[in-house]
């Protein structure tokens, strides 16, 4: 058995259901296995016969469904999903209150794997809302593996549960790991950290690590194993993070002339004073234009903090310099935006910063092109054709361009680019800044920035090519949000505020998880409100005398645009959505907010769903409305109302579950393992000095092979390629 075997060579038989889940879950090769590490791991003491569970106890058993049913409780009504659990030992009645629609999802003689709490009174226990898991083995196979392995090691075994996936079950993945690792193939496997850094910072090797991460006798195994695989993760991101910054020191820059007194002129034109945080930022990278190497700089600033004005500022420097030898035109800037509403909202809001400049800035996105100033009328700005505005970008004639993806494509040519300015870099995935680069190997400055807080170690990670910039202070007058999460039965308080700030001339969202509703056959999808019905309830039985509009990723670009003028403007007093209004809507007449299902969402979700009325100097308000008020949920969203700020609030989601709760790996490409480890501020340190020692002695990793394939990979998933 080979490491980088296609796994179908060695598990000949498996099912075309599980090769789909194989896939789903990124397992393709021996390797891939190998690398799906465990979720957690369960003690062998707790799984035993269904006779020795006792009242009280957290157990996991493995046993037979049988007779699934719902019914509603004698007295309550509240509804119920029972059924009994029988093993060779005996049999104990399964109780899910409030989930009816799980007893449709059992069938009697399913063999499953139940991890749950052992209620009600000793002479009659029943195991209380459980986890159920399918498993294609018996029940009496899985007793007589389980403690075959605990009986042959003479000590508390741990056992692995991985993430599954419909047809794949840990079970399956644990059984196939422990023939892998029979195999030794775990031992021909090439270690790509170096043996010094495994000796300095006392790692396992990966051949023992991988038997301590899938197999662990103790706690300990596993915790060393997960360390190391952090350190590796971490090590190889700051490795490629290590190049880049010493690429970007051999590269040049335009020269950029920094008129300090112009750039005051210009930040004192704004309608607002800047902050000290704003001010900072600016004369930072006023700094680093005059430096003749790029730029290579993250802003990173909470919800309302100013980061357009910090790009507007820097940018007027940029776009008022001269191009070496020349004595007409000017330096070019590139706007990157993720979304098309994004794009037109910072070209509306550069508009006013420049009003009173003689400078044009154009707007690209896949459905239009505008210039401002308009010939006509010079407060405006003018649609022109797509072939006009690419004609004028690449002679120079529009010196700041904002657009969407459609800045990148190869149609649109700069003439002279010397800043790129990047808005939430992370959802672009393989956008990067190489392909705004002019192709005269002149690389732009580059400011990446980001409304999403980032914990540091995170940014040191994720961003490790770049300088890091704080926005930590709001503009003058902004008062603190009120946020409050109510459940279902304090529904009314929120519809009350709302009503009163409605009454007062101001306007609301109302946010939604889904658009559409459900298959109605699938109970469990129900709970989840969607834009179209809840407008629809909203219009009839809670706002009637209100104006109801609706935003969603379904609807055609002429129609959202319509849809956030009539909010804008004022004539939709409630605007009903999907999380798409979480970055670039700016409406300061909105005061308030009400996000249903908000345990759906992340924190940092929540928190940048909540900075859309955070726009204006008025009381702003935010509800959140989960479906389900459970104590995970409670515990949860009161971080959302104790923190003061983004960066609090990302900095204790991180202390209290890892990085992965907060942003998930698939925002960022970086495994759960790696995520746990960004709470550990030492090994990211580590893993940092590490890189950039051991890439001034190696830049191209020529005697680190695995090491430099390990960092491709890496490389690949990080930017989703």
């Amino acid at each position: 058995m080979n490491a980088d075997d296609l796994l179908i060579q060695h598990f000949p038989r498996l099912r075309a259901d599980q090769k789909i889940a194989l896939k789903k879950l990124g397992i393709l090769s021996v390797r891939d296995l190998l690398y799906h590490f465990p979720a957690r791991y369960e003690n062998a003491g707790p799984t035993g016969t269904i006779a020795s569970a006792a009242a009280g106890a957290d157990v996991t058993l493995y046993g037979t469904i049988r007779k699934p049913a719902a019914r509603k409780a004698w007295k309550s009504r509240r509804p119920i999903a029972e059924a009994w659990l029988e093993d060779a030992s005996g049999r104990v009645k399964v109780m899910w209150f409030s989930q009816p629609y799980i007893a449709k999802s059992l069938a009697d003689g399913m063999v499953v794997k139940a991890t749950g709490r052992m209620a009600g009174a000793a002479e009659k226990p029943y195991l209380a809302n459980p986890d159920i898991e399918r498993t294609p083995v018996s029940p009496e196979d899985v007793h007589d593996t389980l403690f075959a392995d605990a009986t042959e090691s003479g000590d508390q075994t741990l056992y692995p549960v991985y993430s599954e996936s419909k047809g794949i079950s840990s079970l399956w993945l644990y059984h196939a790991v422990k023939k892998c690792i029979a195999s030794g193939v775990h031992e021909r496997m090439e270690d790509a950290v170096p043996p010094e850094l495994l000796e300095r910072y006392n790692l396992p090797t990966l051949a023992t690590a991988l038997v301590w991460m899938h197999l662990p006798r103790t706690r300990g195994n596993s915790e060393a194993a997960r360390k190391r695989f952090a350190f590796e993760e971490v090590f190889t991101i700051q490795l490629m993070m290590a190049r880049r910054r010493a690429k970007a020191a051999r590269d040049n820059a335009l020269s950029v002339t920094v008129n300090r007194e112009a750039l005051t002129d210009f930040v004192s034109s704004f309608p607002f004073p800047p902050t000290d945080a704003q001010q900072k930022a600016i004369n930072t990278i006023a700094n680093d234009f005059e430096h003749p190497h790029p730029m290579m700089r993250l802003l990173e600033g909470d919800v309302g903090s100013g980061k357009t004005a910090v790009a507007a500022a820097t940018a007027y420097l940029v776009a008022t310099s001269r191009p070496p030898g020349r004595i007409a035109g000017t330096l070019q800037v590139a706007y990157l935006c993720p979304t098309e509403i994004l794009a037109k909202q910072h070209f509306e809001t550069f508009v006013s910063f420049f009003k009173d400049h003689p400078i044009q800035i154009g707007l690209i996105t896949g459905s239009e092109c505008r210039k401002f100033p308009s010939k006509i009328t010079r407060e405006k700005s003018t649609h022109i054709s797509r072939s006009q505005f690419q004609k004028w970008v690449a002679n120079g004639e529009i010196p700041i361009v904002i657009g969407t993806h459609a800045l990148v494509q190869k149609s649109l040519n700069f003439k002279t680019l010397a800043y790129a300015i990047i808005d939430e870099q992370h959802r672009f995935g393989k956008v990067h800044r190489q392909e705004l680069a002019h192709k005269d190997g002149l690389a732009p400055h580059l400011l990446s920035m980001t409304a999403t807080p980032i914990p540091r170690t995170l940014a040191l990670t994720i961003y490790g090519d770049l300088d890091l910039t704080l926005l930590d202070q709001m503009p003058l007058g902004r008062k603190p949000i009120i946020t409050e999460v109510l459940g279902p039965e304090k529904r009314e308080r929120a519809y009350g505020r709302a009503r009163e700030e409605l009454a007062a001339g101001r306007q609301a969202y109302v946010i939604c998880p889904r658009i559409d509703e459900p298959d109605p056959t699938k109970e469990l999808a129900l709970q989840a409100k969607s834009v179209k019905a809840e407008a629809a309830r909203l219009k009839k039985e809670v706002f009637v005398e209100a104006s109801i509009g609706m935003l969603h990723s379904k609807m055609k670009p002429i129609e959202k645009e319509e849809a956030m003028r009539k909010f804008s403007t004022g004539e939709t007093q409630i605007l009903v959505a999907t999380s798409m209004v979480e970055v670039g809507v700016n409406v300061p007449n909105a005061t308030v907010i009400l996000i249903e299902g908000a345990e759906r969402f992340g924190l940092a979700q929540l928190h940048q769903l909540r900075g859309r009325v955070i726009r204006s100097t008025h009381q702003a308000y935010c509800f959140a409305l989960p479906e389900s008020y459970g104590q995970a949920t409670k515990d949860r969203l009161t971080a959302l109302t104790k923190a003061k700020n983004g960066f609090e609030l990302a900095e204790y989601d991180l202390s209290l579950r890892g990085a992965g709760e907060l942003y998930g790996k698939r925002q960022w490409g970086i495994s759960d393992v790696a995520m746990e480890a960004l709470r550990n501020v030492k090994l990211v340190e580590a893993a940092r000095t590490e890189a950039a020692r051991l890439i001034q002695k190696d830049p191209d990793l020529a005697a680190h092979r695995a090491l430099a394939e390990l960092a491709r990979t890496r490389q690949a998933e990080l930017h989703g390629e």
